[in-house]
């Protein structure tokens, strides 16, 4: 198996006495508001292409991303949309961000398919509307500059020394995308920003090869962890299933990869993965993980939800969203002190309708789940209503 070196990634502009920056209290609360009786619910969003991307702005507005490029918005929750906008002309929306200092969104988009030029456009209004910014990219310690498409939404990190900090996984397409003789050079990683978005620097690589399309949680001490899916490892089992590895500098630098053993990178009669998605629940001093993607043994079908309540050292249970058509897929979850509170939305490729649909459901319908054999439940979460 291939492996990087991992040297030490300077600081940008780093400003670790920031006084615009709210403790983590102010962004995360107490577990009961997850916990109200099981609720789910399912509703079409868009009617034509793909690639999802989903996040709460600090309004509580859900912003969901789709397709070339086409945003929808909902400030009740998730109840009820706006009609769908255009963002602006390009290929795909990655990396939808929500900067927790200003209050300000982000989002990435390439010309065509990557490697691309890429451009970053701003929303001050929590997504009503956008406008391009001129921003600057540093290369990592290889020199890669990193695409954007289909990686996860960023995080704004909470704890922690590197608090502040905006977080967004990206990826290296190493020679080129295809054919496929390339992909045993592609890496993922994540590019990183301390002023609030206008200069970025490239992390460096998860140290193994042949990934692409990742999401990032931070946990409660200020740690990170990273999920990606492999489309190319040596052997088939290690392209089968998710991929974690950590970071306890802020998204510099990621060591000790693991292949799960629990959570499946697409369908298993593929090696080729799927897009999958990672987010933290926002209660104080506890990490609970939700992750998304697919539970088949044919074919992009049958999307689950995952849940952790140890920070991703195992997922005890999951749960059913849609048995048909499902594929890419994006999850965030809701804020506290707005409508959004308390609520999951996923967002993915599929549905009853096809092309966008958005699930919205709690955290008590999650724990109805079946067990997968994978650590606990704790106790705390297993009590009659």
């Amino acid at each position: 198996m291939s492996a990087f070196s991992l040297p030490a990634v300077a600081q940008i502009g780093w400003n670790q006495d920031n006084a615009h920056f709210k403790p983590a209290s102010a962004h995360e609360s107490g577990i009961e508001v997850f916990l109200k009786p099981a609720a789910f619910e399912t509703q079409p969003l868009f009617d034509q292409g793909r690639f999802p991307n989903i996040t709460v702005a600090l309004d509580g507005s859900v912003l969901a991303a789709f397709g070339q490029v086409d945003i929808r918005r909902s400030e009740d929750g998730g109840k009820t949309w706006s009609a769908a906008t255009r963002i602006a002309k390009g290929f795909s929306i990655s990396g939808l961000t929500v900067d927790e200092i200003s209050g300000d969104v982000l989002a990435f988009m390439e010309d065509a398919h990557p490697p691309a030029p890429l451009h970053l456009y701003r929303s001050k209004d929590h997504g009503k509307t956008w406008e391009a910014q001129d921003f600057t990219l540093h290369p990592n310690s290889f020199g890669h500059t990193p695409a954007m498409h289909m990686n996860d939404k960023g995080i704004t990190l909470r704890h922690g020394r590197f608090k502040g900090r905006l977080l967004v996984p990206s990826r290296w397409y190493g020679r080129t995308n295809y054919p496929r003789e390339f992909f045993h050079t592609h890496y993922t990683n994540a590019i990183f920003s301390d002023d609030g978005g206008r200069t970025w620097k490239a992390s460096e690589p998860i140290p193994i090869m042949g990934c692409g399309e990742a999401s990032i949680a931070e946990l409660a001490d200020g740690s990170l962890l990273y999920n990606t899916r492999r489309h190319w490892a040596p052997t088939k089992e290690e392209s089968l299933w998710r991929w974690h590895a950590r970071s306890t500098d802020g998204g510099q630098n990621w060591e000790n990869p693991v292949r799960s053993t629990v959570l499946p990178d697409g369908n298993t009669d593929s090696t080729y993965g799927l897009m999958g998605s990672l987010a933290r629940l926002p209660i104080l001093k506890r990490d609970l993980l939700l992750f998304s993607n697919v539970v088949s043994d044919k074919g992009r079908k049958n999307g689950h939800v995952w849940i952790s309540f140890d920070g991703g050292k195992s997922w005890p249970l999951r749960r059913g969203v849609f048995e048909g058509s499902f594929a890419y897929s994006s999850i965030t979850v809701g804020r506290p002190g707005t409508p959004s509170e308390g609520w999951i939305h996923l967002l993915y490729e599929g549905g009853p309708g096809g092309a966008g649909t958005v699930a919205r459901f709690n955290l008590r319908w999650l724990l109805d789940g079946e067990k997968t054999g994978d650590g606990e439940v704790p106790a705390e979460f297993t009590q009659p209503d």
